[in-house]
């Protein structure tokens, strides 16, 4: 398996992006527990008491539901299961030393999923019209449009936009 594109999102949208398209193929980093694991140490979110496979089922779950979300933002059945996934944690705000400070109650199995489902809600709270799924019809990519002009349409304009420049060029010279 290549390596996986246009990692670095925010964290919804990473795990979203854990499936994507090489060559007209699906790839998936979740299918195994060492692609599970990869992803969980490349996003910092590795818990060592949690079962690998529940995280994983987990996070397949969760991961279904934020894509569904992603095109279909008002559907009940899906914002259900996203309140579902939030209902696994809370949380806690604590005053140390240090000033305040959240503390996070949730499971370690359901934690990566929990922590996907609270970011994708922060998204939709702070960047609502700048979360975009790649322009590109057989992309299945998404990301957060962070351009100063929210003009963004590729997921990468080295592969998506390069691509799309190349056909309108080819149906150009063709027409002539």
């Amino acid at each position: 398996m290549g390596k996986r594109p246009l990692t670095g999102e925010p964290l919804s949208l990473d795990l979203a992006n854990t499936r994507w398209l090489e060559e007209d193929e699906a790839r998936d980093s979740l299918v195994t527990s060492a692609g599970t694991r990869e992803w969980l140490r490349e996003v910092g979110l590795i818990r060592p008491e949690a079962n690998l496979d529940v995280v994983r089922k987990n996070l397949i779950q969760s991961r279904s539901v934020i894509r569904e979300l992603l095109e279909h933002r008002a559907d009940e059945r899906y914002l259900r299961k996203l309140n579902a996934v939030l209902a696994k944690g809370a949380v806690l705000e604590q005053l140390s030393p240090r000033g305040s400070e959240a503390v996070y109650d949730v499971g370690d199995n359901w934690f990566a999923s929990w922590m996907c489902a609270r970011n994708l809600v922060h998204l939709f709270r702070t960047f609502p019209g700048r979360i975009r799924r790649c322009a590109n019809p057989v992309c299945v990519l998404y990301f957060l449009d962070a351009t100063k002009n929210g003009t963004r349409r590729w997921c990468s304009m080295k592969t998506c936009g390069n691509r799309a420049k190349a056909d309108r060029h080819y149906r150009r010279v063709k027409q002539r």
